[in-house]
């Protein structure tokens, strides 16, 4: 099997066999083809697309060109959540625990962010000792004594997608719904999955700007999933203006405990509800937790009782991480400078730029621009108001925490224009859009 065979068969918008993509795949990772016709077959598909049964032979050779993670010997239904990534979206630090405070014991993998979404990995190394870098013994036994483990991805799962989105990266190829698929959905295959909860978010402050593109997206990874034999469901959600208040890794780390409290904004702990009803849900396996209104109350005198907040401690204390910073939230990394913003004007909030605010934060150094870079974990922004609300003027709308005066000098320029006024009144803006479900793709 000759790889320009393979290039010119998808340049001509023919599809590829099972056993064609499945070569290619094992050969980029064993290092026996260049790079240079690797990139032709990317820019090929980019181009030309892939159909559904392409594009699932190419995430599971993904998925098994490394180790694929069983965990049916500690977990007899593995659950998995995954978001696209968002501006302060510290969505998994609050569902996971609630999740398992239902007796749905959590042995989840994460990444780091890169550009304005922020990682969960990055957020959880505020804790002063947390260890992410868990070898599988270890994340197997603290999922088995604890409920509930959050670490990095191993490297000797789904390789052939690090190798590739690196390649991607440097060709002008991360933009292809197939590929951006099977990216995520190798990864979440290999890890031992039996039902993921899909995120995919739209707006400003995602990858995908509109509506559109993320159904389209979550659609073909819902495909993926149901053709690999897992359940499946995905979230449409909005992305427009931040969600919740704090953007930047110690300062959602915060929100999130304060969240687990039952103290968190409205918005962000009605977004972990809902993705946590569903992974409830998929978790069912039938009748159970189908009744929205039912399960949401639920979820809610969870999070107003100590029993999410319990297996947040937990992890977090079998990971190594230091319990008095969530237990007493001022001893989590604090920038020394606080610079408040407030309102230029009387009116309604129409629009809060989430990219903006994104940007930013990376000018803080809350992010990485490059995956080298190292990151601050004690800036950040919070963002006090939300699209719709009605303000005076002088009213705070956000709080820059920032560790140096050229950063702050750098986020000021990024928020201008940041907040848009309305004279009239403006709709506060939906939390979610939709859902795309596994029995309808």
């Amino acid at each position: 099997m000759r790889m320009i065979d393979i290039i010119s068969k998808k340049r001509d918008g023919e599809a590829l066999s099972a056993d064609e993509i499945r070569h290619f795949v094992e050969a980029y990772t064993a290092g026996t083809i260049p790079d240079y016709q690797v990139s032709a077959l990317l820019m090929a598909i980019v181009f030309q697309g892939m159909d559904r049964g392409e594009i699932v032979a190419l995430t599971i050779a993904m998925a098994e060109s490394g180790d694929m993670l069983d965990l049916s010997d500690i977990l007899d239904y593995a659950l998995d959540k995954h978001s696209s990534g968002g501006v302060g979206d510290k969505t998994s630090l609050v569902v996971l625990p609630l999740v398992a405070a239902f007796g749905l014991p959590i042995a989840k993998m994460s990444g780091r962010g890169l550009g304005f979404t922020g990682g969960t990995l990055d957020k959880l190394e505020s804790i002063a000792g947390f260890n992410v870098n868990l070898s599988e013994h270890q994340f197997r036994q603290i999922a088995r004594d604890t409920g509930l483990v959050l670490a990095g991805q191993s490297k000797s799962l789904a390789p052939a997608d690090g190798k590739l989105y690196a390649l991607r990266d440097v060709t002008g190829t991360v933009a292809s719904l197939p590929l951006m698929a099977s990216s995520i959905m190798s990864k979440k295959l290999a890890a031992g999955a039996n039902g993921i909860v899909l995120d995919v978010k739209s707006g400003q402050g995602a990858f995908m700007k509109t509506l559109d593109e993320a159904r389209q997206l979550a659609t073909i990874m819902v495909r993926i999933g149901v053709d690999a034999g897992r359940d499946m469901i995905a979230l449409l959600s909005d992305m427009n203006q931040p969600l919740g208040v704090a953007v930047g890794n110690a300062l959602e780390v915060a929100e999130a405990v304060k969240t687990l409290r039952g103290q968190g904004p409205a918005d962000f702990e009605a977004h972990c509800i809902e993705v946590a009803g569903y992974m409830l849900r998929l978790a069912g396996q039938g009748e159970r937790w189908l009744d929205r209104d039912e399960t949401c109350a639920e979820l809610r005198r969870k999070l107003r009782g100590a029993a999410a907040l319990d297996y947040f401690r937990r992890m977090v204390a079998a990971q190594g991480g230091d319990l008095a910073q969530i237990d007493d939230l001022r001893k989590l990394p604090q920038a020394q400078i606080k610079r408040e913003l407030r309102s230029a004007e009387d009116g309604c909030i129409g629009c809060i730029r989430a990219d903006k605010v994104g940007l930013a934060t990376l000018a803080l150094g809350a992010g990485r621009a490059a995956k080298a870079d190292a990151i601050d974990h004690a800036v950040g922004i919070e963002v006090h108001a939300n699209v719709g609300d009605a303000v005076s003027r002088n009213d705070l709308l956000m709080t820059i925490h920032a560790n140096g005066q050229d950063t702050l000098r750098g986020a000021l320029a990024l928020l201008d224009g940041a907040v848009v006024y309305s004279d009239a009144p403006v709709d506060p803006l939906p939390l979610f859009h939709g859902v795309v479900a596994g029995e309808d793709v």
